[in-house]
């Protein structure tokens, strides 16, 4: 056996000739040089050792004969780099292993020590059983990726990537890659500022002292649009970097990728008779439509692409094959059934309406404050609830969003609706059961039945409702009991038909200050047939062309029609939105783009890493990205956000307070 410490000054190492994912029956009794690293020994017997020999395409198994050589191995520390020659052969059947390099070994004639590994290492990748905190395996990302599961993760990434760009140019896009760099706008959620040694001096008068700043881009929605509006391109995409400086959330990131997209000519609905609800409308207890699986906005074209990307990826990297067309729910529908904008269609439990068969006067209450009561019930002669009846009886008090849960008595029980907190304020006199057992029937109620009754707008608003957030809980604790089996198969819904506005919530507030504020982005349009709407005032009312896509109650993606007419932007800037000057000449370029013969246009982005995730079989999206940051924001690997020294500041015009 040769062993050497192979140094700047050294000899050049032998050239690896193979990998573990390459020595097949085929290479069996020829020649191989493989570089990796040596992992640990296995004793076989005097004279006999194996050792578990690693790269970046997998295991094998490495049998050293000599006892020489096995002398030389054992002074090289695990972890090392190490190139290894021998002679490839097949391993004995009993002994094969699934996976790549697992039916092959090789018997060692001779290891290069390119590199040394420290005798002590703060943590050991391999070491599943005793795996380090999450701190220690960020601090030490470069150790941490040598696990086989979060390395596979970053190749299934990669993999994803190309089949997704394939579809794109079979499909006629372009890749264009869009300025990160751009200037602070009120548009979404905060923005990094980058500042620069340029400065306002440029600009001269009294605010030349003035230091200037970039914004690092929240999306590429500003110049996705330009784009197609210079007509150079009428299908753009990229896999683009995207920044928000948001508060600290639970698996997020301050950057993150997502898989954009923007397509000019599209349509903005349809315009045929009945186009306002869908051939195939169901109706709730109160004879609301619920159900209408209908895409009713334009984007049509862009829905096709998304799914076409969505189908391939599935059948690529799962072998599944997906339905032509996913299916559609709109905003209101989904907030009503599920009391959630990202439904889990996985399992039932619906919520249901029973405003209509509450006494009269209570619906007159009701209607006065533009109210609604709804229920969701567990029953125990439901076969769709059997497998929640143990969670709603364990269910934590801190889970039920303050609401109270009723236990029927029998069928023709009426107590547990007049003393629930939901109506009882509103209760002026005796009211007789008959309205109580009308309840009872409608939603099937039996004895032992569990019920939980909320009250709210009768317009939604909002990601969810109580209920929502209960049927999620109840779900949530019925499969930790052993109750619930989710289905494996994926359910994609489409959600369309948001409100175009809304009042900010608190990301949005500081940009808002009280006034309506854009649901999605201010550049999305309103379905055609809410335009009279919004220019009459009726603002709460005004649908938007937007539409996210929904996987397994995760939202994986989103999009919308945008507004291609320079009046009506300008309008919502000002009339709606409520800019200023200043915030409106933020986007003095887009209007002046869209005055120059913008076509219609809309597009989607996927949020990558989170399609990765769920690809990945994961939970945490950190698992998917090579150099995550931590959920507060901080990188533990390379020490970011850091301070900076004040002359440093000072290059930029910037004091410290």
């Amino acid at each position: 056996m040769s062993a050497i410490l192979l140094q700047s000054t050294s000899a050049p190492y032998p050239k690896p000739t193979h990998n573990s994912n390459s020595l097949t029956s085929d290479t069996a009794d020829g020649k191989v040089t493989l570089a990796g690293w040596l992992v640990s020994e296995r004793k076989g017997g005097k004279g006999l050792s194996f050792f578990r020999f690693r790269d970046a395409h997998g295991f094998i198994q490495m049998v050293a004969m000599d006892s020489e050589v096995i002398a030389g191995i054992r002074q090289i520390t695990p972890n090392s780099t190490v190139v290894v020659q021998g002679t490839a052969r097949a391993r004995p059947e009993r002994q094969r292993r699934p996976g790549p390099g697992g039916s092959m070994e090789v018997v060692i004639e001779s290891v290069t020590l390119l590199n040394p590994a420290d005798p002590s290492l703060p943590l050991s990748p391999l070491d599943e059983r005793n795996m380090a905190n999450e701190q220690t395996r960020l601090e030490y990302r470069y150790l941490d990726l040598r696990r086989p599961w979060l390395a596979q993760n970053i190749k299934r990434r990669s993999d994803v990537a190309h089949i997704i760009r394939a579809v794109f140019h079979e499909e006629g896009f372009t890749e264009v890659e869009t300025p990160i760099l751009l200037r602070s706008t009120p548009e979404g959620a905060r923005e990094f500022l980058v500042p620069t040694r340029l400065s306002a001096a440029r600009e001269g008068g009294e605010d030349s002292k003035r230091p200037l700043f970039y914004a690092l881009t929240q999306s590429p929605q500003q110049p996705k649009q330009l784009l197609i509006a210079s007509g150079a391109v009428d299908r753009y995409y990229q896999l683009a970097k995207c920044f928000r400086d948001e508060d600290g959330r639970k698996d997020r990131q301050p950057e993150f990728t997502q898989v954009d997209l923007e397509m000019a000519w599209v349509s903005w609905g349809e315009h045929a008779a009945g186009a306002s609800e869908g051939a195939g409308t169901a109706r709730d207890m109160a004879g609301e439509p619920r159900y209408t699986d209908s895409w009713r906005i334009g984007g049509a074209e862009v829905r096709d692409v998304v799914e076409k990307v969505v189908r391939r990826v599935w059948a690529k990297m799962e072998d599944v094959e997906l339905p032509e067309h996913f299916r559609v729910m709109c905003y209101d529908e989904a907030m009503a059934r599920y009391g959630s904008d990202k439904p889990d269609l996985r399992f039932g439990l619906e919520i249901q309406d029973i405003t209509t068969h509450l006494p009269r006067d209570l619906r007159d209450a009701l209607e006065q404050r533009g109210e609604i009561v709804e229920a969701l019930c567990v029953r125990t002669s439901h076969a769709g609830d059997s497998a929640f009846l143990n969670a709603a009886g364990k269910l934590d008090s801190s889970e039920t969003q303050s609401m109270r849960v009723c236990r029927v008595v029998d069928s023709t029980d009426v107590n547990w609706l007049y003393t629930n907190p939901a109506i009882s304020d509103l209760l002026t006199g005796t009211h007789a059961g008959s309205n109580a057992v009308s309840v009872n029937s409608a939603l099937s109620l039996d004895k032992g039945s569990y019920v939980w009754l909320s009250r709210r707008r009768r317009k939604p608003e909002g990601g969810s409702t109580d209920l929502g957030r209960l049927r999620l809980a109840l779900a949530n604790l019925a499969e930790h009991l052993g109750d619930l089996t989710l289905p494996t198969e994926p359910h994609f819904l489409w959600v369309t038909e948001f409100p175009l506005f809304t009042r900010a919530d608190a990301d949005k507030e500081f940009l808002a200050h009280g006034r309506w504020s854009s649901s999605h982005h201010p550049f999305t349009a309103p379905m055609w047939q809410d335009v009279e709407k919004m220019y009459n005032g009726d603002i709460e009312s005004v649908r938007g062309q937007h539409y996210d896509l929904v996987l397994n109650g995760v939202e994986i993606g989103g999009g919308s029609v945008r507004i291609h007419d320079a009046a009506m932007q300008e309008y919502v800037f000002k009339k709606i939105l409520e800019l200023d000057q200043r915030e409106k000449a933020s986007f003095g370029h887009l209007l002046h783009a869209l005055r120059c013969g913008a076509p219609p246009h809309g597009g989607f982005a996927f949020g990558f890493d989170r399609l990765i995730a769920i690809l990945c079989k994961t939970e945490s999206i950190r698992d998917v990205i090579a150099f995550p940051k931590t959920g507060t924001g901080t990188d533990l690997l390379f020490k970011s956000p850091a301070k900076v020294s004040k002359g440093t500041m000072a290059q930029y015009g910037i004091q410290p307070i």
